[in-house]
């Protein structure tokens, strides 16, 4: 479809646009990253600042690795203040009130698998056989249960579920058991603590095996009454954890939300960099398809034409909530970027006049603007390609025809 080839065209070109003015942030003390985080984080300067000190303290590689967003090390509690903490924060409590609330120097072990013996079917244990075998792997598991307590585990994290025969033998040896942790935490608690995850059968294994495979935490406290656990204090990778305080469950809610934007935004800004902000790049990427647009002809050029125009909706949708005439604003925009040869202008919607956004701390992420570019076109190819999608249902021919 020429009409959709206009437009891929037209995308690539303002995509590219936006690497073009793209400012870097050189390092993690940069006023754009703090002004980022100010603007995604809905003006709350104490959210803001939380999330760049969790961003200096894991610094640039780790925010640079595909596999870590920074967002998930956000955690809401209410009734807490907020506060960065170099470690993990779970949302779990102990097994039961009989085992420690607080660790110190505690080895860990984290099984990425449930805490119980190897199950066998109900077939089996029918027969005298298979009784025996149930016999033989209960007295396996206690040994293991045993062997494991002799390594020195003083805190066990585990993804699954846990025997209640694991659970007594640990209680009474003065373990902290936490069961049914989230992946994605076991994963953050062995960067900080250097432990290896492993599955039941470390149990079979010997002493000096499991003690390899085991991680060290400076640290380890229970809060019953909020059922959370806040492990510090590790000998691995630096671990941050964003807590924000609230008032109430839905204030709660809210600002983890915010946080979460926050430090997305803050991570995108570390990794890619900024470009102005409120609709002053798009609209500066309008200008520049418009260039292109001269050498298109037909439905192609009508592609471009429909791209130029949803660049120019941001900064229009902007200046109307500000109670501003858009069609107006947009004009005085585009006639004063080229003027001053700037994609850095837009409208102050305080005045309602013309101002270089950069110089006034206005700005976006540079992934996100591209990812939404990508989103648009995306969307915009699934519309105009739905008649391959759905299909008008044929009408059987009538009887004689």
């Amino acid at each position: 479809m020429r009409l959709l080839e206009g437009m891929r065209v037209a995308m690539a070109r303002a995509q590219s646009f936006l690497d073009e003015i793209a400012v870097a942030c050189p390092d993690l003390d940069d006023p754009f990253l703090c002004r980022a985080a100010l603007v995604a984080g809905r003006g709350y300067p104490e959210i803001a600042d939380l999330v760049v000190r969790a961003a200096r303290l894991v610094g640039r590689e780790m925010l640079s690795d595909p596999s870590f967003r920074l967002a998930d090390r956000v955690v809401a509690q209410d009734g807490l203040e907020s506060a960065v903490l170099e470690g993990v924060v779970i949302r779990k409590g102990r097994m039961n009130r009989q085992m420690p609330v607080q660790l110190a120097e505690a080895r860990v072990l984290i099984i990425d698998d449930a805490l119980e013996p190897e199950a066998l079917g109900e077939e089996a244990l029918a027969t005298e056989a298979g009784f025996r075998r149930f016999l033989q792997v209960q007295e396996e598991f206690k040994a293991g249960l045993r062997m494991l307590m002799e390594s020195g585990v003083r805190c066990v994290l585990v993804e699954r579920s846990v025997d209640p025969m694991a659970e007594e033998a640990l209680t009474e040896a003065g373990v902290l058991v936490v069961r049914r942790v989230a992946p994605s935490d076991l994963a953050s608690v062995a960067e900080l603590c250097g432990a290896r995850p492993v599955k039941r059968t470390v149990l079979k294994r010997r002493p000096e095996e499991v003690s390899a495979a085991l991680g060290y935490a400076d640290k380890v406290v229970v809060d019953d009454r909020r059922q959370f656990l806040c492990i510090t204090g590790g000998r691995g990778q630096r671990v941050a954890t964003i807590l924000v305080g609230a008032s109430t469950r839905e204030v709660r809610d809210e600002r983890e939300r915010i946080a979460r934007d926050a430090a997305s935004a803050v991570q995108a800004v570390a990794v890619g960099g900024v470009v102005p902000g409120g609709g002053a790049a798009e609209l500066a990427a309008a200008r520049a398809v418009q260039a292109l647009r001269a050498e298109m002809r037909g439905m192609a050029a009508y592609g471009a034409d429909c791209a130029i125009e949803a660049l120019r909706v941001p900064l229009m949708q902007i200046v109307s909530n500000a109670g501003f005439n858009p069609l107006e604003k947009v004009e005085d925009v585009l006639a004063a970027q080229a003027a001053r040869e700037s994609p850095a202008l837009a409208i102050d919607c305080d005045t309602g006049e013309v101002t270089d956004m950069m110089r006034a701390g206005v700005v976006d992420p540079l992934p996100v603007k591209k990812q939404a570019l990508r989103t648009a076109f995306e969307v915009a190819e699934a519309i105009l390609r739905i008649d391959r999608i759905i299909k008008k249902r044929q009408e059987p021919e009538a009887a004689g025809e």
